[in-house]
């Protein structure tokens, strides 16, 4: 039997105090619908149909295809069917929408926006399910804002009572819906014909699809998640930080797996996708956003930020520093407190010192520049040495210049190099200098007002009286 998905992505994020789609919000650095999405890609349905608010439904379709673009996911992006829910009547009356677009003999599963931490394997076994409604349940320590399992004598599943309808007695079961099931749509079709908004929310509630199977004889069967950590919905911003330790958490067990040395699981977040070599090791507070590469033996410094980069064997980060951008070769130290910007080269061997700038510049191997510097759209020649407070003024206000720095420059402290440059293999230039003009190979360029002594000069005094 064909499986098709629906994934009801219609939620405005209300109780998040947010104007952004509440599928919006990010989880690992992407958004939660992105990772409902994987969920269900990897399951190879036919169709995917996604059902979205009339308010802020173009931001979710954006984002949705953006996304997949991005990823080069064309196959995943043709089986997405879009539908609008206009007015806010309810998780049934949105698989509605759905419905006309879902072939009848399909096997229907049906998933939320605002469950990133489901797992494929769990959405499977309850897809697997051949006969009658599918419902993924789980036990609950606190099953309070939880929909209960209620079942009959015989200990069938009779039907779902959402928590502000329960009474009592139904508040203390602890079998709570998980939100998810899976049945043939003909059957979900059929049960959705029959529901009235008979509720305290006078809504159509798609849980309310189980007591109409029921009677109607199907059976209802209940699966269970691989983890009861796939169960949390985000619903809040409390909710959203719950589930991102969770994930951050799973990601940091599977990295260290694979041989990642984690000073700190608790203290890791993995945004993007991340290959490392053998014997790396990450101190506490690191973030990697986007995709990372890393070679082997590197360390990489607390509280550092690395955002699409790579970094070669033997290199060490050290604390504070953000790499956005960057390459950096083998055995290349950085940090700490510097900061490469976008096309940042570094060569094998370079060094990038405390608080030193390097953007859209290329640093040659074994170059330096190890305090209090900025290297923009630069040419920095193997050897080179680039002292304190060095600074390239490669920007005239309205375009950016270039400088060209030569193999085993000196340039001294406090330097200012005016682009367009061009510097010459082993020239040096004077502390202090202000370089406007090209400089020749060898060549010691001073560019400084001479120094002078006032014989005989005193200091002011502060009168008496002020």
């Amino acid at each position: 039997m064909t499986l098709e998905a629906v994934i009801l992505a219609a939620g405005e994020g209300t109780r998040m105090r947010s104007a952004l789609p509440k599928s919006l919000h990010q989880i690992g650095g992407a958004p939660m619908l992105a990772h409902i999405l994987k969920a269900a890609g990897a399951l190879n349905p036919a169709k995917i149909h996604l059902v979205v608010a009339r308010r802020g439904g173009d931001l979710v379709k954006d984002a949705v295809e953006r996304g997949l673009a991005a990823r080069r996911a064309e196959e995943l992006l043709g089986k997405i069917c879009w539908a609008t829910q206009e007015s806010s009547l309810g998780t049934g009356h949105a698989v509605m929408q759905a419905m006309p677009a879902v072939g009848r003999e399909s096997t229907l599963l049906v998933l939320y926006g605002d469950t990133p931490l489901l797992r494929a394997s769990t959405l499977a076994r309850l897809a697997a399910v051949k006969d009658g409604v599918a419902l993924l349940t789980a036990e609950l320590e606190n099953p309070d804002g939880f929909g209960r399992i209620v079942r009959g004598a015989g200990g069938e599943i009779e039907r779902i009572i959402e928590h502000k309808d329960a009474d009592a007695a139904q508040k203390k079961i602890r079998e709570c819906n998980a939100g998810c099931m899976a049945a043939p749509a003909k059957v979900i079709a059929d049960a959705l014909g029959g529901i009235r908004p008979d509720n305290a929310q006078r809504e159509l509630y798609l849980t309310d699809v189980v007591a109409a199977a029921a009677a109607a004889g199907a059976r209802i069967t209940a699966c269970h998640p691989d983890a009861i950590e796939e169960t949390i919905g985000v619903n809040t911003q409390a909710d959203l930080a719950c589930a991102e330790r969770v994930f951050q958490l799973e990601q940091a067990r599977e990295v260290m797996a694979r041989g990642l040395c984690l000073r700190d699981p608790a203290r890791f977040d993995l945004r993007g996708r991340f290959e490392f070599g053998r014997d790396c090791a990450l101190d506490i507070n690191v973030i990697l956003e986007g995709e990372i590469s890393l070679g082997a033996r590197c360390r990489i410094g607390a509280n550092s930020v690395i955002r699409n980069s790579s970094i070669g064997d033997d290199s060490v980060i050290e604390a504070n520093c953000v790499l956005d951008g960057a390459v950096v070769g083998a055995n290349c130290v950085i940090g700490p407190f510097a900061r490469l910007r976008p096309r940042a080269q570094l060569a094998d061997g370079a060094r990038a010192g405390n608080f030193v700038e390097i953007k859209n510049s290329r640093v040659g191997r074994g170059a330096k520049a190890n305090h209090l510097s900025y290297i923009g759209d630069s040419e920095i020649g193997a050897g080179a040495n680039i002292g304190a407070g060095v600074i390239t003024c490669n920007y005239d206000g309205a375009n950016k210049h270039r400088s060209v720095i030569g193999e085993d420059v000196f340039v001294g402290s406090n330097s200012a190099l005016v682009a367009p440059l061009r510097i010459g293999d082993g020239a040096t230039i004077g502390a202090g200098s202000t370089i406007t003009q090209d400089v020749a190979a060898a060549d010691l360029a001073v560019g400084r007002a001479r120094q002078r002594a006032v014989r005989g000069w005193k200091r002011p005094v502060k009168k008496t009286g002020q």
